[in-house]
């Protein structure tokens, strides 16, 4: 089944735009600037009214949707064939009931700067007070309510009313003649008094006349007799009546000035302005208090009118209050839809944000989870690495250690001195040599371990030669099998005479340790290359 168009709104009679009304969206010329594409309607390319955004993500105008729907059995919108026919979805399908106000981009459409393109007037604003100026723009082309025919500014329509309708006419209720509005002002059938009186009946029965004519006029606004021109259907009659509730109070105001400014003009008259030669002769046996003066009071013959009849400013009063009372209540009704715009869009942000959040929080517990993992096999890396770093350094020591051994046995390294120590506080400076490769008749295939005397600092108070019994002992780290040795020194020796040099010549086991023994994975007696040594020097003997 061939699809029915959804653009062109405005050429349908039935829902073309009324007087001063836009009702698919604003004209883009009115901006002060060119307005940004979002602010455009998706339908009739002109600035949103009522924007509403539809499940596809484009904008309407609440007419246009509405246009749309009513006048297409299967409504698709027309940006998501336009942008991409193959990725239409059930989205694209439009539904008044599926499209939402959007309260965000509408509270941004009314602080656009805009400007009246009626010729002649030169208000600017912002567009939320641009329908408002629509309705009081003196320059706006409006057609005179009487149903004349004519088309006039809307600050030329008294004068017109004045003097050039032609279906504004009063009859004079003496000579029964039908004149104009100005005509009948100057009318003098029965005296200026009468005329007087004749303006104020006319106007009355003028307003009586155009009142009743609204109310049988279905497309007219109630309020057309104080000056209102709009014109449209019972729906769009209603809307105008609630958003126009300003405008109409203004209308009211003027409308009561000038009606009491008129009463106060035939006050003046009938309390003696007019000259008694305007009086009609032929009207004696008329007494002025029987003239129908709305307002009149007789007071010891003389005759006043009240210029503000007691009836009319009660009347007056309620009028302007329940006018207050509406445009309050109109305002507080939009505030409140505005409101529940936002909180629904707020709503649905947060109902958005907590499921952000929701998934932040599962994607967090699961990377906590990764990291955990992580760092238990960071962990196990690191013991690793420190277990192949304590192998490394085991094996770095040995190797030292068998370089130390090759050193002793190549001859580049004979033998290592042990760190200096006394005996006691005040007792002999000694060390220890070590060939690792033996020294002597241990060269090859022992340990060999020397004691060394060294010159001290408290030689002189010591008894020489040294006597003192020396045990050597070789530890195991494992704690299994001590390697000891002691020998006594030979008093003859040079070895133990007081020093004479730094060190005396080295005396002690020139077969200490078997290398075997040494090398044995048996014993301990090196680890990390290290081995320790004790030397035990009994000063008691």
């Amino acid at each position: 089944m061939a699809e029915k168009s959804s653009r062109g709104p405005q050429d349908v009679p039935s829902s073309s735009p009324d007087e001063n009304e836009f009702p698919f969206g604003y004209p883009t010329n009115i901006c002060e600037d060119a307005p940004d594409q979002k602010y455009l309607c998706s339908n009739c390319n002109n600035i949103l009214k009522k924007a509403l955004q539809t499940l596809c993500g484009h904008r309407y105008c609440s007419a246009c949707l509405s246009w749309i729907v009513r006048n297409n059995k299967n409504p698709i919108c027309q940006k998501c064939k336009e942008e991409d026919p193959s990725t239409l979805s059930e989205g694209s399908l439009l539904a008044e009931e599926r499209a939402f106000g959007d309260a965000a981009i509408n509270k941004e459409i009314s602080e656009l700067k805009v400007h009246c393109v009626t010729p002649g007037c030169s208000w600017s604003g912002i567009m939320k007070n641009f329908e408002e100026h629509q309705s009081l723009c003196e320059y706006a082309l409006i057609p005179c309510h009487t149903g004349c025919g004519h088309v006039v500014m809307r600050k030329n329509l008294a004068d017109h009313l004045e003097d050039g309708c032609v279906n504004n006419v009063t009859v004079c209720q003496k000579c029964k003649r039908s004149l104009s509005s100005s005509e009948y002002q100057k009318h003098s059938c029965e005296g200026s008094l009468c005329r007087e009186q004749k303006r104020v009946q006319t106007e009355t029965s003028s307003k009586e006349k155009n009142h009743s004519t609204v109310l049988i006029n279905k497309d007219g606004c109630r309020f057309s007799e104080v000056g209102c021109s709009f014109r449209g259907s019972k729906e769009k009659m209603k809307e105008h009546e609630k958003t126009a509730v300003g405008a109409h109070m203004l209308l009211l105001l003027q409308h009561i000035k000038q009606l009491k400014a008129s009463l106060c003009t035939v006050s003046k008259a009938a309390n003696g302005f007019i000259p008694p030669s305007q009086l009609n002769v032929n009207d004696t046996e008329k007494s002025i208090p029987d003239l129908q003066i709305p307002g009149s009071l007789e007071i010891n013959g003389d005759l006043e009118v009240d210029c503000f009849p007691g009836s009319s400013v009660p009347e007056d009063d309620s009028i302007l209050q329940h006018l207050v009372r509406e445009k309050v209540i109109s305002e507080l009704e939009n505030k409140l839809h505005v409101f529940e715009n936002i909180v629904s869009v707020l709503n649905k942000e947060v109902e958005t944000s907590n499921l952000e959040i929701t998934a932040f929080r599962r994607q967090s517990e699961l990377d906590q989870n990764i990291i955990r993992g992580l760092e238990l096999k960071i962990a196990e890396l690191h013991r690793c690495l420190t277990q192949k770093d304590a192998g490394l350094s085991n094996l770095h020591k040995s190797l030292l250690f068998s370089e130390q051994l090759q050193d002793s046995v190549t001859g580049r390294t004979v033998s290592l001195y042990s760190p200096a120590f006394y005996t006691a506080k005040y007792g002999y400076k000694v060390c220890l040599r070590i060939y690792l490769n033996g020294d002597g008749t241990g060269k090859g295939t022992h340990v060999s371990l020397f004691f060394v005397v060294m010159k001290g600092d408290y030689d002189a108070l010591l008894p020489w030669p040294f006597r003192h019994k020396v045990t050597f002992m070789l530890l195991d780290q494992n704690n299994r099998e001590h390697i000891i040795d002691a020998f006594r020194p030979d008093l003859t020796s040079a070895s133990f005479q007081r020093p004479v040099n730094d060190m005396n010549v080295a005396s002690g086991c020139p077969m200490f340790l078997p290398l075997t023994k040494l090398q044995s994975p048996k014993y301990a007696y090196v680890k990390e290359d290290t081995l320790f040594l004790k030397c035990i020097i009994e000063t008691n003997s």
